[in-house]
């Protein structure tokens, strides 16, 4: 089922204001409801070619299933929902191709890329993270942050070194702890939560959560809701008015209306009819 009457979505990235090259790389597919970020990093522009082997991967993965599989079936081993393992495998798959290339081209030696992606179906989604790219999520007057760093300073904080307002100062912020290509396997981080009408759910690089605090993505996407293609372009306008040390990326879902699935043998029935 398409998801294009029910979302809306826009994805936009930008090199910033120190970088020569972006190492960001996003994807929108409306028909299957998945967005895909990725922040590469490396010497030269291997950063770049983990990030686009990562997402390209995902995609063509995740679509393939989607379209091909009634996802209203949990697995019967695991009890997970086919999105949640769909989204975890296709990122373990990209893991491992990223750790492969780095081991046999001399020139990507040492690359490696975060991910976060969503996956829209059946009034809920399933998000899926490695490293530090960041999921939000406003409901109603509230934004939260749904996903917490795979990082050092996220690590200190949790063990109570830090304080959260404390590590939003902190200098260290883009030490990763885990990341896409730099061991032959990776732990995926995987949640599935309830999506209602009226939210927004905001995917972004670090270029833009080190760059503006989050009540800042608050009051922008409270004062430009009407328009996802105006917050995008305003939050990374912030953050390049903030200096835009790093690449930039957000990705943006706004649920228009309620998206219960349909299984694959109702819409045979319908077909009968129509």
């Amino acid at each position: 089922m398409s998801l294009k009457n029910k979302l809306r979505f826009v994805g936009l990235s930008d090199t910033g204001r120190v970088r020569e090259h972006n190492e960001d790389t996003i994807a929108v597919d409306p028909e299957i409801g998945l967005l895909v970020l990725a922040d590469g990093m490396g010497g030269y522009n291997a950063g770049e070619v983990a990030s686009g082997i990562a997402v390209k991967t995902i995609v063509n993965l995740v679509r393939e299933h989607v379209l091909r599989e009634d996802l209203a079936i949990p697995d019967r081993e695991s009890g997970l929902s086919r999105p949640n393992i769909i989204l975890r495998d296709a990122i373990s798959r990209a893991n491992k191709i990223i750790y492969q290339t780095a081991r046999t081209q001399p020139q990507c030696e040492g690359m490696g890329t975060t991910v976060v992606a969503a996956l829209f179906f059946d009034n809920k989604v399933t998000i899926a993270h490695v490293g530090d790219s960041r999921l939000y999520r406003q409901h109603g007057d509230k934004l939260e942050q749904v996903t917490m760093d795979h990082s050092l300073l996220q690590e200190l904080v949790d063990r109570g070194f830090y304080s959260p307002e404390e590590a939003a100062r902190a200098a260290n912020k883009n030490y990763v702890t885990r990341a896409l290509g730099v061991e032959p396997n990776v732990d995926v981080e995987i949640q599935e939560v309830p999506a209602a009408k009226g939210e927004v759910y905001v995917l972004c690089s670090d270029g833009l959560s080190d760059m503006i605090e989050d009540e800042d993505i608050h009051l922008t996407i409270n004062t430009f809701s009407a328009n996802l293609d105006t917050v995008a372009k305003q939050l990374i306008q912030l953050a390049n008015d903030n200096g835009g040390r790093d690449n930039v990326s957000v990705v943006m879902a706004h649920i228009m209306d309620a998206f219960p699935a349909r299984t694959k043998i109702f819409d045979k029935i319908l077909s009968w009819f129509g």
